[in-house]
């Protein structure tokens, strides 16, 4: 394989805020291709979310946008509009989280732009479609969590629902976004026409429910809080330690079940009539629960892991977010990654899963002050000289943090 990366050579212009298209344009970047941010005049959303900062620039903003361009347009003046047309149709895919109706509404009709540009991926990502009942309302993580039955599922039996601890509504829609976008491309390559994308954050988070949704279709039944156990292995859940640290164990097999009694020094229970196979185990959960539990008290959690492992049983002690870190940074898997300023200013974030054999990884650019690229962006794509972009400067069409504050 050779050291460019697979979207080198693609424009990706990213017209979304906050989470879900940040995130699918930073994956995107990663790939290699070329991703300008064209914020409004005051930046993404996201760039200005407390309590944690690094200069001006939030550290949820700088988790999600390295290696991309910024230039900021003020679209609401005709010449700020007549330059994102232009960079839109520079572009190879362009993406956007506006509510539908909006892009029309401020005068980018998606169905007007792709009659003109027949070869433009455009990628719409909303909380809910750009059709259907819902599709004008607005939508966040936890909203979707809530509508797909994701949040029914989370938490402790006869507690309230809570939230999953990532903001899985939003991550995984960029996801889903960024698989469209290169199968997109890869129809565009074959075809030469390009498509309009339309992912829906909720219809995302159903897609993610996996068994549970099945189990409710095929069974008619209603899937309960999850906590930390399975609703069809009751050897696949959480134990505490004798010093009441947390560990997870996933018995899925016969060979791991009896793996597990003999880590545990539960040698008789295999025997059992009560749990001579999965569907009894199941049946009897609580009685084998509390064998269990009682067993995983004899020791510290961590001293558990060797005799498990040991016996084929998958298991982990539950680490805390620094803790997983730290282990990342030790793996030599590249997952956690410096980025540095050109002033000195450096932070680490967690870098890219997508490793292919052969092919060198390379250093990131730092998540890019607001309207930073303006000259290097439309110097490349629209062939603008400086004089023609410090006049757009001046009638503030187009904004840069540094000469506003200069």
């Amino acid at each position: 394989m050779t050291s460019s990366k697979p979207l080198e050579g693609y424009r990706i212009l990213d017209m979304t805020t906050f989470l879900s298209g940040p995130f699918c344009t930073q994956i995107l970047a990663d790939l290699g291709a070329e991703v300008v941010k064209l914020e409004a005049p005051e930046g993404d959303s996201s760039r200005h979310i407390p309590p944690y900062f690094v200069g001006e620039d939030s550290a949820y903003f700088l988790g999600i946008n390295r290696g991309k361009k910024s230039i900021a347009v003020n679209m609401k003046l005709p010449r700020g509009l007549a330059l994102a047309r232009d960079l839109i149709a520079k572009s190879d895919v362009v993406i956007e989280n506006y509510r539908p109706g909006v892009a029309a509404r401020i005068g980018l009709d998606v169905a007007e732009i792709r009659a003109r540009l027949p070869a433009l991926v455009w990628a719409s990502v909303s909380g809910f479609g750009q059709d259907g009942p819902l599709s004008d309302r607005p939508a966040y993580d936890m909203i979707v969590q809530a509508l797909s039955g994701v949040m029914s599922l989370t938490g402790e039996s006869g507690r309230p629902a809570v939230r999953l601890g990532i903001p899985a509504g939003d991550t995984v829609a960029g996801m889903y976004v960024a698989i469209a976008v290169n199968a997109a491309l890869a129809h565009r390559e074959r075809s030469g026409k390009g498509c309009h994308i339309d992912i829906s954050m909720l219809d995302c988070q159903l897609a993610m429910l996996s068994y549970q949704s099945t189990y409710a279709l095929v069974a008619g039944i209603t899937p309960q809080r999850q906590a930390a156990r399975h609703d069809s292995i009751p050897t696949y859940r959480s134990f505490v330690g004798g010093d009441g640290r947390e560990l997870v164990i996933t018995a899925n097999t016969e060979r791991m079940w009896r793996g597990l009694c003999q880590a545990l020094g539960l040698d008789g229970l295999p025997a059992d009539s009560r749990f001579s196979s999965g569907d009894k185990r199941l049946a009897n959960r609580e009685a084998l629960w509390d064998l269990l539990e009682k067993a995983f008290l004899a020791r510290p959690a961590a001293d558990w892991i060797e005799p498990l492992a040991v016996n084929g049983v998958p298991v982990a002690l539950i680490k805390t977010v620094p803790e997983a870190l730290d282990d990342a940074r030790e793996s030599g898997r590249g997952m956690i990654m410096p980025l540095r300023k050109g002033d000195g200013t450096a932070i680490e974030v967690v870098g890219n899963p997508i490793k292919f054999v052969g092919m060198p990884e390379t250093a990131a650019e730092y998540p890019p002050g607001l309207g930073a690229d303006a000259h290097a962006v439309l110097n490349a794509w629209l062939d603008m000289d400086d004089a023609h972009i410090e006049q757009l400067l001046d009638d503030k069409a187009v904004v840069m943090r540094e000469r506003a504050s200069g």
